[in-house]
């Protein structure tokens, strides 16, 4: 009995096995309920191909070369040379040739500063300090800075140069500057 009972089970579940699958495979057909796809993937399959445009070309970076390094600063106030009743021909302006350099005259004149100055014997002389902390004291017609800049006023609390530089083309011209106290600007 137990041998016709565990067939009859048998039976039973082979049976519902393949009613499941008979289920399956008739849901996975193809029917009527398909064609509207397969028509549309049919049409984009039969559509032309777009092409891809060709990358542009490469070009070469190119350096740039910055051509003004040694004008004048834009954010410096152009040096305004005053016209001289005095002033000496142009062509007749030439540098000191048989002067003997002093140590002041290989600073730039920017680098020095008017630190103080004396009196003596009615006469005032500076006292300047170069690039190194070292005082100096300067008198008139002595030479100072790397443009031949003769001392030719001193004062409590200035130094009037003249200074001989290069006009540009091939000649020189004459430059006045001054060289204030340290810490007495005007304002």
């Amino acid at each position: 009995m137990k041998a016709v009972s565990a067939r009859r089970t048998f039976h039973v579940w082979a049976t519902a096995l393949m009613a499941c699958w008979m289920m399956l495979l008739a849901g996975c057909s193809g029917g009527a309920d398909m064609q509207d796809l397969r028509a549309f993937m049919d049409e984009v399959a039969a559509a032309p191909h777009g092409s891809i445009a060709p990358l542009p070309e490469f070009k070469p970076y190119e350096p740039f070369k910055y051509g003004a390094a040694n004008l004048r600063s834009p954010f410096q106030a152009p040096v305004v040379v005053p016209e001289r009743a005095d002033e000496p021909a142009p062509g007749s302006i030439q540098p000191p040739s048989n002067h003997v350099k002093s140590y002041l005259e290989g600073f730039n004149l920017a680098s020095l500063q008017l630190v103080g100055s004396l009196k003596l014997r009615g006469q005032y002389y500076g006292l300047i300090r170069d690039e190194e902390g070292t005082i100096h004291q300067v008198g008139v017609d002595q030479y100072i800075g790397t443009q031949w800049g003769k001392i030719e006023k001193i004062e409590e609390d200035r130094l009037e140069i003249v200074e001989i530089v290069s006009n540009g083309g091939g000649g020189w011209l004459l430059r006045p500057r001054t060289v204030e106290l340290v810490g007495s600007a005007k304002e």
